[in-house]
Order: C-alpha cells, then structure tokens, then sequence
C-alpha cells in the first residue's frame, strides 16, 4: 500500500459531501454527530416494538429508521444537512449497488487455521507467523487463488479508516445481490476480521469525521470499479450472495446442511470430506447468478469429478452424491438436466478412478 496510501485533497462540509454521494445515486442517511451509528429522530420511533414498516415518519421525510430512511432525493438531503450540518454521511450499500469490504486492522490473537479463511485448507506448510490482522486474511485469500490483493487495487475507491483498516469499495452488477456479514460470525464469513457491507448494511461516506478520526480516501480514484469476478465467486461459496427466489428444482440455499447430509459417518475425515465436496457444490450453485456463462461446464465437471473421488474414497455413496450434483446442476441450470446429466456422469467416473484419501478418515 505504500504508494498508493497517500491522501489527495478531499474536504468536504457535510452537507456538500452527502449531496456529492447522492449525485452518484448513492442513497445517504444521517449519522449522528461525531459517530458511524445512524442519527435518532422521534421517540416514539426508537420503542423497541416499534419498526420502519408503515411507520409515517418515513413519508413525512424524517431520518427516524436509519438505513430505511437513505434518499437521493435532493431536497431531502438539503433540508437534512443544512438543518443539521454536524451530521454525518452514511450510505446505503443494496440500493446503492455497492459491495465494500470492510477490512479490520486491529491485531488480535489468531483462530484456528480453519476459522480464517472459512471452506479453504490452509495447509501446515502456510506459515502464518506475524498474520494478525483481516488485511493479513485478505492477502493470504488472494495469495491462494493467484489475485492481486485487494487492498492493492488502484482502480477502485479505497477509505482509510480512522482505526488503520479500509473500506474498499466495489460495485456489483445488476444481476446479482450480496449479503452482509460481520467478518467474525458462525456463517457467511470471506475471511477472518474481513466484514462485507452490502444488504441491509451501510458505509461511512470518505470525508465523514467521527470522534476516532476522518474516513480519508487514499490514491486518486474516488468511484468503486466492478467487484472482481472471483471475488464474487468468493462471496458466493461463503453464502454471501443472495440467491434468486424463484427458480425450478430444489431450493439449495442451505447447502452445508445438504452436502453433510450426503457424506457418511466416516471415522474424523468426515468434516473434512464434506468440506471439500461443499466447495465444489458452491462453484456450480455460484452459476445461478446469471442465466449463462460462469464457466457452468468447467464447474459442474469439476465437482463431478471430485464427488467421484470421495466416493471411490469411501466418504460418500456413489447415488447420494449424484443426487446432490443434480440439485445443484438444475438449480444452477434448470432445464438443462440431459447436459448436466452427461457432464456428471463423465466428471464422477474420472474421479473414481483417482479415489481421495484425507488424514484422519477411518475405512
């Protein structure tokens, strides 16, 4: 980051940077004076009974419900800041079409090797000595999958944070919606102290000042580029895209819980097989982000391939791990069962004749 850490001019009041955001169709809310948490209203809206929906403060105009409340509407963002110029910028990343990676500089003491990049092996011959933090995380994803770091991209918006950490900011396209998550969480986390803001989350606005510091763009590029594509695919295996409602097939939305299910009770491998065949499955439910391409083929094969090796391995029988390959195939691609039928039975039929054996498993 050392050449690209540097500040370049960015002073803003509020009232100017929250209609600077709402010129790129970024919806703003207030935040409270001097915080990131979203500024109050009236009493009564902060009941805890009490919610957005139907709620007349929202037609009426009133930033009572936060993220709810997020407007590019320029009259409402005048009436808003000029009334309150202390407020500060937040912006609603879903409406918006903003995926940013909120990224933790805090140091803290390590979790298992398993728990920091969650459904990747982080093999022993890693050395993880002086990783302490999510840009470490952050960097050792990319390092595996052959990526430039993120917290290197030029291309994009990058905010330094006032604790030392970034937010780098990416756009996600129009066919697809992420979720958030916390970075620490039992579920849906890219990597260790790496939290995702995107549905039902918000973003400090670069130039908001808050009792730790200033949110201060870094380098000269001050809108997000596309998320990268196999950041996506990283977002979707970890459970972080939001799946379409309607589609044909079996819903496979919970997919650890379904490709447990379809790996036996097989001595201490066991974890580890369904690991790897949720990896695979998640590749090709990746695809149902859009109606082609994604390499649709080249997945499904590959899965194929590797339930073919647990199977041959012992971890699995051959029908329930077929049954599971065609879920994913039809949901990924409904309508297409021949195809997808073909490409399993070929991909399982190499990978049995290559049978995986993991540590621990007990034929």
């Amino acid at each position: 980051m050392a050449d690209n850490d540097r500040h370049v001019e960015w002073r803003f009041d509020m009232l100017s940077l929250a209609r600077w955001c709402a010129a790129q169709g970024w919806p703003v809310l207030p935040l409270a004076p001097a915080s990131t948490t979203p500024a109050l209203d009236c009493a009564s809206c902060q009941e805890s009974s009490h919610t957005h929906v139907n709620c007349p403060c929202l037609a009426a105009g009133l930033w009572c419900h936060g993220l709810h409340a997020a407007t590019t509407d320029p009259d409402r963002v005048e009436a808003w800041w000029s009334g309150n110029p202390h407020f500060g910028v937040g912006v609603a990343c879903a409406p918006a079409g903003l995926v940013v990676l909120d990224v933790d500089a805090h140091t803290s003491p390590l979790p298992g090797r398993e728990s920091l990049l969650p459904g990747i092996e982080i093999h022993d011959r890693v050395d993880l000595n002086g990783l302490e933090h999510g840009l470490h995380t952050l960097a050792l994803l990319a390092a595996l999958r052959g990526k430039a770091d993120p917290a290197d991209d030029e291309h994009t918006l990058m905010v330094r944070t006032p604790s030392g950490g970034l937010h780098i900011w990416y756009r996600a396209d129009d066919r697809r919606q992420f979720r958030s998550s916390t970075g620490s969480g039992a579920t849906r986390v890219l990597a260790w102290h790496v939290a995702v803001r995107a549905d039902e989350g918000y973003v400090v606005a670069p130039g908001t000042t808050t009792s730790s510091g200033t949110y201060m763009p870094i380098g000269s590029v001050r809108v997000p580029r596309r998320l990268p594509e196999w950041l996506a695919v990283e977002l979707t295996r970890t459970g972080h895209l939001d799946l379409p409602q309607q589609r044909s097939g079996p819903r496979l939305r919970v997919l650890p819980q379904r490709a447990r299910q379809a790996v036996i009770a097989a001595g201490g491998g066991r974890g580890r097989a369904a690991q790897i065949l949720e990896s695979a499955l998640r590749e090709v439910i990746a695809c149902a982000a859009v109606p082609e391409g994604m390499g649709f083929t080249d997945r499904l094969s590959r899965a194929a391939y590797t339930a073919g090796g647990l199977a041959a391995g012992g971890y699995a029988t051959m029908s329930d791990l077929e049954g599971v390959l065609r879920g994913a195939a039809d949901y990924a691609r409904p309508g297409q069962e021949r195809r997808s039928t073909q490409i399993i039975q070929s991909g399982i039929e190499a990978g049995a004749r290559q049978p995986l054996h993991i540590e621990g498993h007990l034929a």
